[in-house]
């Protein structure tokens, strides 16, 4: 198994709702043993380095394991930023020598 980050991108303006947090945490328990961490949405502060285009706005991150960038991929079809007009990308994280950060929730 790899692991996968998604990466959320929410239309511009997007302020989640309740109706919203919870279909999210549907998404989270379809995804089953895949899940890694929840991870966090970004709502409101954020800035960028570089030349972003026109590149929907970070929204957040999800972290699952897959098989493969297709498992990934499919498991990434749920996800509620999707279904509020937005994107994920989706990409496997290769590992690095040194340090290794196991990976955490924040609160």
């Amino acid at each position: 198994m790899d692991t996968y980050p998604l990466v959320h991108r929410h239309p511009r303006n997007y302020s989640g709702s309740p109706g919203a947090a919870a279909a999210w945490e549907v998404w989270f328990d379809k995804l089953g043993d895949a899940l890694v961490a929840k991870g966090n949405p970004v709502l409101d502060d954020r800035s960028a380095v570089g030349r972003p285009g026109t590149v929907l706005p970070l929204g957040g991150y999800t972290i699952i394991n897959a098989a493969n960038l297709e498992e990934a991929t499919q498991l990434a079809h749920g996800c509620q930023a999707l279904q509020a007009g937005g994107a994920v990308e989706v990409g496997r994280l290769t590992p690095s020598l040194g340090r290794q950060h196991p990976a955490r929730t924040f609160g």
